[in-house]
């Protein structure tokens, strides 16, 4: 069975850091480009970041640029987000996707609070 499964998700004040690992199970995530997602409350989904293949080339939406860094170890077929300086504005479900082709594959999310 294909799945990916997020974790790490919280409650986090402003300015703290997260880690989110999406683990990826039924198929290897080595020929997939692998991207996090973000869907807040009264907003449509948006891309946050995304890597390539090998890991090599990485992609970032303006709005985390210089504090979320999107890594992945094809070996333990897990990718991760670390997301430091959290902003309030950053809450939302967080939800992993493996990207080859026509093959789109999505996790269920985690959720992420800013809050003090």
């Amino acid at each position: 069975q294909l799945q990916l499964v997020e974790s790490g998700g919280g409650l986090v004040q402003p300015v703290g850091s997260l880690r989110l690992s999406c683990a990826a199970s039924g198929f290897s995530i080595s020929e997939y480009h692998m991207s996090c997602d973000r869907q807040a409350p009264g907003n449509e989904r948006e891309l946050v970041a995304v890597v390539t293949t090998d890991g090599v080339n990485r992609h970032y939406a303006d709005f985390v640029k210089g504090r979320f860094t999107i890594t992945r170890d094809n070996g333990q077929n897990t990718t991760y987000l670390q997301m430091n300086r959290l902003k309030p504005e950053g809450t939302g479900i967080y939800v992993c996707n493996a990207e080859r082709l026509i093959y789109s594959y999505w996790g269920q999310g985690t959720q992420v609070t800013v809050s003090s």
